[in-house]
């Protein structure tokens, strides 16, 4: 199989072995998911950034970086403003 392939040219490249490389191919996917979920959740307004951040295991500065790469639509409505607004 020409994954199984890659995978042990990653594995001779990188001196591990196979399931070395799986393993950090897993965790580098689940963080991945997990930073792409808390996202998606925040931009629909059911989590805020800090909860996104805090889930995912990263600072909210980081986090803050994730939603400005990934261009995340920031949800902050019009009646959110004017609470803003009307707290000054």
């Amino acid at each position: 199989d020409s994954m199984v392939q890659e995978i042990d040219e990653v594995a001779v490249e990188q001196a591990v072995d196979r399931s070395a490389v799986i393993r950090r191919f897993l965790i580098q996917s689940l963080k991945e998911w997990r930073i792409q979920k808390s996202l998606e959740e925040y931009e629909q307004g059911k989590t805020t950034l800090w909860k996104a951040a805090r889930d995912c295991g990263m600072s909210l500065w980081e986090m803050m970086g994730e939603v400005k790469k990934r261009d995340v639509r920031v949800p902050y409505l019009l009646e959110d403003l004017k609470e803003d607004l009307n707290a000054i």
